[in-house]
């Protein structure tokens, strides 16, 4: 496949890897910040429309193949429906997930429509955001919490990139400065049609100079006017004669 074919038209940008990884934050970001849609992870809408937890799908291999296969293919009518673009936290990773709790996993492998879309996602721009100690927390929805079973996941989520081809950017690192740096550098390469209408990194309002004249009335009035009672070189002291100024007054030696 060319890099002209690899190249969608409108912009798509994937966050897969294991569970707690911190894919949603990062996924926010890109749709804050490059006003692309974002395509949540479809399992919490899933599970709240089964109306079960997933302590309840574990207790049933049954509930757990219908929960897995509507995962699944609820993520991939999420993507095809969207138009101009999106940011999605996540992709086939729940094929991690299907192949270690469900039995359909074969089914799904022998799916054409599962290898087409293997090859949508290779013509997006993937980031793969790798586990950390420090972010695995329980949030509800998370299949197993366990350091061991978030790198179990982990591992078979980079199977699928590698088994498929799909190019992905590493994510590693634990700061989410250099988090957000990394990805505005891979993005300004790639879509560099998104920059030119990104939204700033602040966008809070700037305190007004008179503002803070108003709330601070003995704060200097201006850049390099002098704070009350502090002599300033060339500036008038009250009391002494305009022949001499704070200047003529300042002994070196008392510095």
């Amino acid at each position: 496949m060319s890099d002209a074919d690899r190249t969608p038209t409108e912009p798509r940008i994937y966050f897969v890897g294991s569970h707690a990884t911190g894919k949603t934050t990062l996924a926010r970001y890109v749709h804050d910040r490059y006003r692309l849609p974002l395509i949540s992870e479809v399992a919490r809408s899933v599970l709240a429309e089964m109306e079960i937890t997933l302590d309840q799908i574990r207790s049933n291999l049954d509930t757990v193949n219908r929960y897995q296969h509507e995962v699944c293919w609820r993520q991939i009518r999420e993507e095809t429906e969207a138009r101009g673009g999106f940011v999605s936290d996540r992709a086939f990773c729940n094929l991690a997930y299907a192949a270690e709790h469900a039995t359909i996993m074969p089914d799904l492998m022998r799916d054409p429509a599962i290898g087409r879309y293997m090859q949508w996602v290779g013509k997006g721009l993937v980031f793969f955001v790798r586990p950390h100690p420090d972010l695995v927390r329980d949030d509800g929805v998370r299949a197993g919490l366990r350091w061991e079973d978030v790198v179990r996941a982990d591992g078979m989520v980079k199977m699928l990139l590698e088994m498929y081809g799909i190019p992905y950017v590493t994510v590693s690192v634990l700061s989410m400065q250099e988090r957000v740096r990394l990805i505005d550098e891979v993005v300004k390469l790639r879509y560099p049609e998104l920059v030119d209408d990104a939204r700033p990194h602040f966008r809070g309002p700037l305190l007004r100079v008179s503002a803070l004249e108003e709330q601070v009335p003995d704060a200097p009035k201006r850049p390099g006017m002098p704070m009350p009672g502090v002599p300033v070189p060339g500036v008038p002291v009250p009391g002494v004669p305009a022949s001499r100024t704070a200047r003529d007054d300042f002994d070196p030696g008392d510095a």
